[in-house]
């Protein structure tokens, strides 16, 4: 069973350190939840993708320079 998708409508939103001044081209998380990390495009917010908190933290190593 898949856990209930949580409630976005008053998250905060943290972007990217390599998005541009205008905001465009990159990714927005919240650490406003415990267990999920949801993430949206920077330059159009809209639907979030919720990753699994330990899924988005073994992507974020891999990419990490």
């Amino acid at each position: 069973m898949r856990a209930p998708r949580p409630d976005l409508t008053a998250t905060n939103w943290r972007r990217s350190s390599y998005s541009n001044a205008n905001g465009g081209d990159c990714v927005e998380v919240s650490d406003d939840f415990s267990g999920v990390v949801p993430v949206q495009d920077s330059k159009n917010p809209g639907p979030a993708l919720v990753v699994p908190a330990p899924a988005w933290q073994a992507f974020v190593d891999s990419v990490r320079l």
